[in-house]
């Protein structure tokens, strides 16, 4: 077996530029998940199941193992000395590192501690998604806004963990994608998914039909496209949608499908934020050959303006995204027509 560490190690020849400093971040991002494995698995025997009582910028109520492993990532980022500052899904604002070793740090990281966390309850799998980008201020100075809203196309890494049946670590630095999987047994996440690629088609669409009446026409046209039977294209497709994007994303990942979160009316931008959740898995996914589009564009493109800024996407098997978009031009575009006319 080859261990994460292991692995980190021997493709560090992948990054002249590079000192070992992102190599040590991917190992803290891993040791900090097994942190809170262990307390997602125990979620219903302590007191860290239910609600803190309190909200997050989103307005969402925050569970008290959201605030825990956001917690427990930001102090393994502190100690670790490569991260000059990060952004969380449950603060407010950037946090930048004051510490003297942090602000020598050449990164920092936008993470989303644990998505999903409204089925912890019930358990469902749940996630933690993570993003990596080279700092633009200088080394040694206080981290600021800027450092944090680049483009994907800007980002160093990126990954996931998966707290499920069993847990899993995903990432990409730009070579591919693999995926690691944790055995209890000698404590470590182990390479078990090498060169991870999504097939090209799939069988199964991701979407909230519980808010299709207030999605847009292309949008509603193409779930009733997946829902038509025809042999040729191996319709109609199966509907598997858990509200965990970590669980839907890795699910299509591995066998093929396409998640879709759209603007409605009573969200316009979608809800899903761009740089904490749609940017890192853009990169996993255009790195194991699929797409990731807000409707209109690449999302790896999208020039980000706020630290929450919320985004749609689309996401998955790459003749499905292109299916989907090409439904959306072509019904969604005399919308737009008249609009502009009025």
């Amino acid at each position: 077996m080859i261990t994460l560490s292991e692995f980190i190690i021997d493709r560090q020849a992948d990054f002249p530029y590079a000192s070992g400093d992102l190599s040590r971040l991917l190992q803290d991002i891993g040791i900090a998940a097994k942190i809170v494995n262990q307390q997602v698995n125990k979620a219903g025997l302590g007191d860290i199941l239910g609600a803190e009582g309190t909200t997050n910028v989103q307005g969402e109520a925050q569970q008290k193992l959201d605030v825990y492993a956001d917690e427990v990532f930001i102090n393994s980022f502190l100690r670790g000395g490569e991260v000059c500052g990060i952004g969380s899904e449950e603060n407010d604002e950037y946090v930048a590192f004051d510490r003297p070793l942090s602000k020598k740090g050449k990164y920092v990281v936008l993470f989303d501690p644990l998505d999903g966390s409204s089925n912890i309850d019930v358990n469902v799998s749940i996630g933690t998604i993570f993003s990596i980008f080279r700092r633009t201020s200088s080394i040694g100075d206080t981290a600021n806004i800027n450092d944090f809203l680049q483009k994907g196309d800007e980002q160093v890494a990126a990954g996931y963990v998966i707290y499920g049946s069993s847990t899993m670590l995903v990432y990409t630095t730009g070579h591919g994608v693999n995926g690691f999987t944790l055995e209890p047994s000698i404590g470590e996440f182990c390479l078990s998914h090498p060169n991870m690629n999504i097939p090209e088609d799939g069988k199964v669409y991701s979407i909230n039909e519980g808010h299709l009446n207030s999605t847009s026409k292309g949008v509603q046209a193409y779930v009733e496209y997946c829902k038509k039977a025809d042999a040729s294209t191996n319709r109609p497709y199966s509907a598997r949608y858990i509200g965990s994007l970590v669980a839907d994303f890795h699910r299509n990942l591995i066998k093929g499908g396409i998640y879709i979160y759209p603007s409605t009316k009573s969200a316009p931008n979608g809800k899903l934020r761009l740089l904490y959740e749609c940017s890192p898995l853009a990169y996993l996914v255009e790195q194991a050959g699929g797409i990731a589009s807000d409707g209109k564009q690449r999302v790896m493109d999208i020039n980000p303006s706020e630290l929450h800024e919320r985004v749609p996407l689309y996401i998955g098997s790459k003749n499905m995204v292109e299916k989907a978009l090409a439904m959306l031009e072509e019904h969604d575009a005399p919308e737009k027509e008249v609009e502009k006319a009025k």
